[in-house]
């Protein structure tokens, strides 16, 4: 018992270190790569367990500050493409997403990898169920790391972890002192501005608040270089936060994390007229579409959370966490072919809330042996006056209890299990259950088999959707009407990794083998060629039509060959195989369904949507005078986004070289970021081209 107690001391150690190097490394060394390239760092967004990464169930990249700064990343999303397996893309008018193992579907947003800030979960209801890039709720200078569970993790995080979890853990408010203040000035208008600062709260606790803007131009439209589509469209965008987050030590045993936050987005909705002349369609610059008019497409999110901490003892503590946040978004406009009743359209509104308390329980009850249990619930409301047309607000109630067990008997062995069971007032009832066995070969080399079973529900507008107009000549039509017998997607993961952590060589390994089902995929706008009485047209609805098998493997090895040369190299191979579901076939053989009429172009969205292969190298090198000098460089195959789109293979790098510098009792940093330094390049489709862009960074610290 007392051998098992030292342990979990040592790991609460290794924690706080781990900690106090990330959020102190702004003032340390130039390159800061420490964290990142020696021993395998402690996680605790698997099992939720604070645990080496040679005993977690998963496979996890670890991405800290030092690589936040040198892969040259403006946008959080950017980071993912150091992740083997995670696939976005640039943003334009539309915001970037991020997915794991394809399974991209006609969605603005990634529904089905779980992203948390300090245990809140991004995912919002009016969002589609999914995550809005647009709305990033903090700066990446107050990122301490980002831990990616490559994975399903359902047990310990809910529905929305269905293929991984990405967990944005912040600096403590205790290690920000002083004020900083830094710009970003370059081409395609970037104009970034961040003012940070950071002090005490009396003698009880300390602060942290965070006030940027972020801004560019987008991506320059330009014709498609297959069809010679001439671009209609319109883009820019520009984000402001403010953070603020603050740490109580209430007492001896109790503490109290307070958050409260705002960020607000514009970016450009709409599409330009067109005109033929000549037999050719020429647009109309500067003339909006009637129907769908250049317009600004506003959107925000504000959250509150509190968290209270108790610590019983060095093995066992409890935390209570209760977050609210409400999320908005409008790009209204007036469609003149309507009757003036249907006539105000704002399809990405109107109002989303979320009302969410956990609790969590970590304690030893044997000697070998961790437990974390805990449960939660969550009350969610969404209102739209057009998507949801005469309803109100739609409620939907969410809750779960989970328990996540280690068992390490032997030094060469450690078992782990987890469970969670989940109920929805709109999905029903599902049991998740996870398992997996590592074997620790030497201290150095470790092998690990694993079985997860997770689920994914439906966003609310999936199952409730109601969106009617009536045109001007008096027929009605249905754009989208909710599917209340939707079932879950559920995926049945195996993996067979391989960990080796040589520190003699400074170098670590990262191995995964993956073999995935997912039964029940859910496809957005699906007609099913059936007309409901009073309406003129079948509208979109939501349907399960496919199974999917994945598999490939995936990789991630880091070195440090001499004391100022670091690299990490990520790499991936994906292959998709899909069929119908006795609904998708049912659907495939009705010839008034689009599903019919698109059949070969949803099963290559499928089948396509994650590159064969794609590759990541991030170099990390120190240059004479305290110059730091960083490349990435991507290779990414051919891929599909939507399923009327598609985008070829690119190579992409990026640099930066920054100088660190000192006057008298200031600190800061000048620095020069390039992006897409090899030439224009296509991430989501064919008329999006990603030029090369470039800024000068200046950070002053006082």
């Amino acid at each position: 018992m007392n051998r098992r107690r030292t342990g979990h001391g040592q790991a609460r150690i290794a924690l706080l270190t781990l900690g106090t190097l990330a959020a102190s490394a702004q003032a340390e060394t130039p390159l800061e790569g420490d964290l990142f390239f020696s021993d395998l760092p402690i996680v605790a967004s698997v099992s939720r367990l604070p645990q080496r990464q040679a005993d977690a169930p998963s496979s996890v990249t670890v991405i800290d500050r030092a690589t936040i700064r040198a892969s040259g990343a403006r946008a959080l999303s950017d980071l993912f493409r150091l992740v083997p397996g995670f696939q976005t893309f640039a943003a334009s008018d539309t915001a970037a997403r991020v997915n794991y193992h394809g399974i991209t579907d006609d969605n603005d947003y990634s529904p089905r990898v779980q992203v948390l800030v300090d245990g809140r979960s991004l995912h919002s209801p009016l969002f589609r169920g999914g995550m809005n890039w647009a709305l990033v709720p903090v700066a990446l200078e107050d990122i301490e790391r980002i831990e990616v569970v490559r994975g399903s993790n359902t047990t310990s995080y809910g529905t929305n972890a269905f293929l991984g979890v990405i967990n944005i853990i912040t600096v403590d408010p205790a290690l920000v002192r002083g004020v900083s203040v830094s710009a970003n000035n370059g081409s395609q208008g970037v104009r970034d501005y961040t003012l940070r600062t950071g002090g005490p709260l009396g003698e009880l606790g300390n602060f942290r608040l965070t006030y940027q803007r972020v801004g560019d131009d987008g991506l320059d439209p330009h014709t498609d270089v297959i069809t010679e589509a001439i671009p209609d469209w319109q883009s820019g965008s520009r984000t402001d936060l403010l953070d603020l987050k603050a740490h109580l030590q209430l007492g001896v045993e109790d503490a109290l994390e307070l958050n409260f936050g705002h960020i607000r987005g514009q970016m450009v909705n709409g599409r330009l007229d067109t005109e033929k002349i000549a037999g050719i369609e020429v647009v109309k610059p500067g003339v909006s579409k009637p129907s769908d008019p250049i317009r600004d497409f506003d959107q925000s999110s504000t959250w509150l959370q509190m968290r209270w901490l108790r610590t019983f003892s060095d093995t066992a503590d409890f935390s209570l966490r209760y977050t609210y946040s409400e999320d908005r978004a409008s790009d209204e406009y007036i469609h003149p072919d309507r009757e003036p009743a249907y006539q105000k359209v704002n399809e990405v509104g109107d109002r989303g809330t979320r009302h969410e308390v956990e609790a969590i329980h970590t304690f030893l009850p044997l000697a070998d042996t961790r437990l974390v249990w805990g449960g939660s619930w969550r009350h969610d409301t969404l209102r739209s006056d057009t998507v949801l047309r005469g309803m109100g607000e739609v409620s939907r109630d969410v809750g779960r209890v989970f328990a996540n067990v280690e068992w390490k008997p032997y030094e060469w062995f450690t078992g782990n299990a987890g469970i969670s069971y989940e109920d929805d007032s709109l999905a029903g009832s599902h049991v998740a259950p996870r398992g997996s066995l590592s074997f620790h070969l030497t201290p150095e080399n470790t092998v690990r088999i694993g079985y997860a079973r997770a689920w994914r529900t439906a966003g609310t507008l999936d199952y409730r959707a109601n969106q009617f107009y009536v045109r001007s000549n008096g027929s009605a039509r249905s754009d989208w009407q909710g599917n209340p017998d939707l079932p879950a997607e559920r995926l049945d993961s195996w993996e067979l990794a391989y960990l080796g952590d040589w520190r003699d060589w400074r170098m670590s390994l990262d191995v995964r083998h993956f073999r995935e089902k997912l039964s029940d995929r859910l496809m957005h706008k699906i007609r099913t060629g059936e007309i409901p009485a009073g309406l003129s047209a079948s509208p979109y609805t939501v349907q399960d039509v496919q199974d999917i098998r994945i598999s490939g493997y995936e990789y991630q090895l880091k070195w440090q060959p001499f004391e100022g040369t670091r690299l990490a190299f990520a790499q991936a191979d994906i292959r998709i195989e899909s069929e119908n579901t006795a609904n998708g076939a049912r659907l495939a053989a009705n010839e008034d369904s689009n599903y019919n009429g698109a059949f070969e172009r949803y099963v290559a969205l499928a089948e396509e949507s994650a590159p064969r292969r794609s590759s990541s190298l991030l170099l990390m090198q120190e240059l004479p005078y305290g110059i730091d000098l960083s490349v990435a460089r991507y290779w990414v195959r051919e891929m599909k986004w939507t399923r009327n789109t598609e985008v070829g293979k690119y190579n992409r790098t990026d640099l930066r070289i920054a100088h660190p510098f000192k006057l008298g009792p200031q600190r800061g940093e000048l620095a020069y970021t390039v992006q897409s330094l090899d030439g224009a390049h296509h991430e989501q489709r064919l008329q999006r081209r990603v030029d090369r862009r470039h800024w000068v960074s200046l950070r002053l610290d006082f």
